[in-house]
């Protein structure tokens, strides 16, 4: 199908190279190098299976698992009801 001066797949190769911008800015924003030995936190030690697995690594799985419910919770009720919409 012809899209005026657009090619034939110029919307899909839009669409790839947005998502193939988005994947190397997550990737580049990811830890490199070699991870801490004891948690930051809680000075508990890191396994070696973790350090390597996680490259970077700064916390013990349960100061990060503590640091990821901190983040993800949003104390505001972004949805609506129907009893706030009809007010």
């Amino acid at each position: 199908m012809a899209t005026g001066w657009a090619g034939d797949g110029a919307v899909q190769d839009q669409i790839d190279a947005t998502v193939d911008d988005a994947v190397k800015r997550a990737r580049s924003r990811l830890q490199k190098g070699p991870g801490l030995s004891h948690c930051e936190e809680c000075d508990a030690p890191i396994p070696e299976a973790r350090r390597q697995a996680v490259p970077g690594v700064r916390l013990c799985v349960s100061c990060q698992t503590t640091l990821d419910e901190e983040a993800a919770f949003s104390g505001y009720n972004r949805r609506g009801s129907k009893d706030s919409q009809l007010r």
